[in-house]
């Protein structure tokens, strides 16, 4: 069987350095996740072996969930557990991935002037409701999607897309992956996501007691943040839903 590869340009090598540089440390760090093999690193360019298969559908969210609950725990575990959401994490050579307040500050202001909050009542609103939710273990966030998932033929699950990673709390990754669940095919029932909630604390806690302890209220936190960072995306990327006022009943 011949080999296949996808290419991804960048614009320049930094973000090439950085792309790699992620996706080093998740083959380290977060071994329960299955990555398509990096190839060649070249100036503008990446490239990985080619992966068949289908983009995640909502049958699929209690496997990812756990996945993520697995990933989260094993990264917790072997490099996180002294990391602070509110300060970059810095690999050895000391370059660092972004830390979970301030990039989401800095998107939240970008959302009031795009016109997605409706004034600065509503941007201080959801600025105390990021301070509010940055506590507990720390996690990674990946961006996960349902396009970001690729099921294989076998039911094998491979991670893509893995360029940007900041710090979040446990749990926010998930959260991001349920509300593109959403946009992308509609509301998900409300057990639905209560399964998926408790299949990634399962899953942390096997690592460590202390990091399966996100509640629905905190996942709902998480949501009201995505649904608001998100919504530029809405109509574009797959994203053909709308966001619903109660997206999880």
């Amino acid at each position: 069987m011949m080999l296949r590869y996808f290419t991804k340009r960048y614009e320049a090598p930094d973000r090439v350095a950085a792309a790699a540089r992620h996706h080093a440390w998740l083959a380290e760090h977060a071994r329960p996740l299955r990555l398509p093999a990096l190839t060649v690193v070249g100036p503008t360019s990446l490239t990985y072996e080619w992966i068949d298969g289908s983009p995640a559908r909502p049958e699929d969210l209690l496997a990812l969930a756990a996945l993520l609950g697995d990933a989260h725990g094993a990264a917790w575990t072997t490099d996180l557990r002294p990391a602070s959401l509110n300060t970059p994490h810095r690999f050895q050579d000391g370059i660092a991935f972004g830390d979970y307040i301030g990039p989401r500050q800095t998107a939240l202001g970008r959302r009031l002037e795009q016109g997605y909050l409706a004034d600065r009542v509503a941007l201080h609103a959801m600025l105390a409701l990021l301070e509010k939710t940055a506590e507990g273990p720390t996690a990674f966030y990946k961006d996960s999607n349902p396009r970001n998932f690729i099921i294989a033929e076998a039911g094998d699950v491979y991670t893509v897309d893995t360029d940007d990673l900041t710090l979040a709390p446990m749990g926010y990754d998930l959260a991001k992956l349920i509300a593109t669940m959403v946009l992308t095919y509609g509301p998900l029932p409300a057990p639905a996501i209560d399964s998926a909630l408790r299949a990634y604390n399962e899953a942390a806690e096997r690592h460590d007691h202390r990091l399966g302890t996100t509640d629905r209220d905190r996942l709902d936190d998480f949501l009201a943040l995505h649904a608001v960072l998100t919504a530029p995306y809405a109509g574009r990327n797959g994203y053909r839903h709308n966001w619903p006022s109660r997206p999880c009943p």
